[in-house]
């Protein structure tokens, strides 16, 4: 063919000007060199592209030729690549150490043609697929265009056609693409398409605002689904699963930004940003992770290892990140972390110190210093009971009750004084006072106040059960508050009592009082333990 033979003379000069070359060596080290002409190597390219190359009938035809055959196999058709290859070298090699004449005759138009090509090629993907394959044909157009520069055109021209492809495959149709509806970003998000969103993500990074326009969406989309969990609190009313939906919100998102976003540092902070938008939305979002953590630290969690309970913690110190109002966590986590050690319903002490570790961390020794107090009274106060218990042992008379005491530092616990002097009963009043006179023997200067809202009893109780006339006692245990135990105790006295006349008898604030009765005569039949008139 014509263009076989252009080639093949193509080659032909070029090994005729080697043997020109050859012939000439000592003209162009010394004549050449010294008058500073052209030597006859590059005298001989010069003429070749402007006799032939560059005649009105080749250079035309050479361009367009050269085109066709790459339109020709983007087509999927097989073209002589060794020839196209070949012509490129020549373009190059007459340029004389430069790349003017392989640009004028080839690139240019090439890089022209190529981007109506690819302009025209976006517009039938779009049309015809959705988000996820648009961007994996993109990327094989990528890599087909980055084969072919590599292969049998100059490899300098990798980077101007990876740049075409680019602009019209990507940047001109970013967000389009990104907001396609049921294939878009926010379809991958929502049907947890990790791969597709890191493909999109692989491929949008080579563009300028690339990673911005995905970004974008998913902020909205994440905004959304927070709004939505906020929103529907209110109706849910259970803090527990509002914190563990929101908990599990996150790690979807840290699971799309470790398996699809590669961990880029602009998502990171975008998800965090919109998670703590959304959190501090809800004001009782510090009372509620408090609530939470308080149900995972408990006695009874069913289900729950050490192992779970630190992924857990781990998790909701993240929320915590992101609440504004601190403190108001801080005075709800010191009331629940109280009420779970005075009542013995920690899961572990391992557990709360780790926690309360991790709010150190995160806001320093101020934050947590009434908190560790607070373990410090209780660990102190185990130590006194046990050296009370020892050295009153053999003390007459001998105590009828087995009394424990928790000695607390006003400063460090979040509970109210109680300011009504109750009456205790003769047993815990003589019992008390004993500790009172041990305690400030080895502590005097200090001063002891009985906070009876917060102890607890364990009293022993004889109910009788009537079936076909006969009467049979039976022995139960029953543990109640300090309170429910003072007005219990009364009716060892007598067979009812007026409200009156327990208020009066026991001294016990009325508002605590008709709590005390409430739970004590009303509720579940089975669980009544007084009878209320009427």
């Amino acid at each position: 063919s014509k263009w076989y033979q252009r080639r093949v003379r193509g080659q032909d000069h070029k090994v005729s000007m080697q043997v020109i070359k050859d012939v000439f060596m000592y003209m162009d080290r010394v004549y050449v060199k010294n008058n500073k002409v052209d030597e006859v190597q590059d005298l001989g390219l010069k003429l070749f592209k402007e006799l032939v190359v560059n005649h009105t009938a080749i250079k035309s035809h050479l361009t367009s030729t050269l085109l066709d055959m790459v339109s020709k196999e983007r087509r999927g058709e097989v073209v002589d690549r060794g020839s196209v290859k070949a012509t490129c070298e020549m373009l190059m090699s007459l340029g004389i150490k430069t790349r003017t004449v392989y640009e004028e005759n080839f690139e240019q138009p090439f890089l022209e043609v190529s981007g109506e090509f690819f302009k025209m090629e976006s517009q039938q993907f779009l049309r015809e697929n959705s988000a996820s394959v648009y961007v994996k044909k993109v990327e094989g157009r990528m890599k087909e265009e980055a084969e072919r520069a590599k292969h049998y055109l100059d490899p300098s021209s990798e980077g101007p056609i990876t740049n075409v492809v680019e602009r019209e495959l990507i940047s001109v149709h970013m967000k389009t693409i990104v907001e396609m509806e049921n294939s878009g970003v926010v379809y991958m998000l929502k049907n947890d398409k990790q791969d597709d969103l890191k493909c999109m993500y692989s491929l949008f990074q080579r563009v300028e605002n690339g990673l911005n326009c995905i970004c974008e969406s998913m902020k909205g989309y994440i905004r959304e689904c927070g709004k939505t969990l906020v929103d529907s609190e209110s109706d849910v009313n259970n803090t527990v699963s509002y914190v563990q939906s929101l908990l599990d919100l996150k790690a979807r998102f840290d699971l799309f930004l470790k398996n699809s976003f590669g961990n880029d540092h602009m998502f990171k902070q975008a998800i965090c940003s919109e998670f703590e938008h959304f959190l501090n939305l809800n004001p009782k979002s510090a009372e509620y992770l408090s609530l939470f953590i308080d149900d995972k630290l408990k006695k009874g969690t069913k289900g729950l290892s050490e192992q779970d309970i630190e992924r857990v913690l781990d998790q909701s110190i993240v929320l915590f990140k992101f609440l504004v109002d601190k403190d108001i966590f801080e005075r709800y986590y010191k009331q629940h972390l109280a009420k779970r050690l005075l009542n013995n319903r920690s899961v572990s002490d391992d557990a709360e110190k780790n926690m309360i570790s991790k709010l150190k961390t995160e806001c320093g020794c101020q934050f947590t210093c009434k908190l560790e107090g607070m373990f410090k009274d209780m660990n102190i106060s185990n130590t006194v009971n046990d050296k009370f218990k020892e050295q009153t042992r053999d003390v007459v008379p001998v105590l009828s009750l087995d009394l424990s005491v928790r000695v607390l530092t006003t400063g460090y616990w979040p509970t109210p004084q109680c300011k009504t002097a109750s009456k205790l009963p003769k047993e815990a009043e003589m019992a008390f006072e004993r500790f009172k006179t041990f305690y400030l023997k080895d502590h005097s200067g200090r001063q002891l106040n009985l906070q009876p809202q917060l102890g607890q009893a364990d009293i022993n109780a004889i109910f009788y059960h009537k079936k076909d006339d006969v009467v049979t006692p039976k022995r139960h245990i029953l543990q109640v508050s300090t309170y429910q135990m003072c007005i219990l105790m009364l009716f060892n006295r007598q067979q009812s009592f007026t409200y009156e006349d327990i208020l009066t008898e026991s001294s016990i604030p009325e508002k605590e009082l008709k709590r005390a009765l409430l739970s004590l005569a009303v509720g579940r039949i089975q669980q009544r333990v007084l009878q209320k008139k009427p």
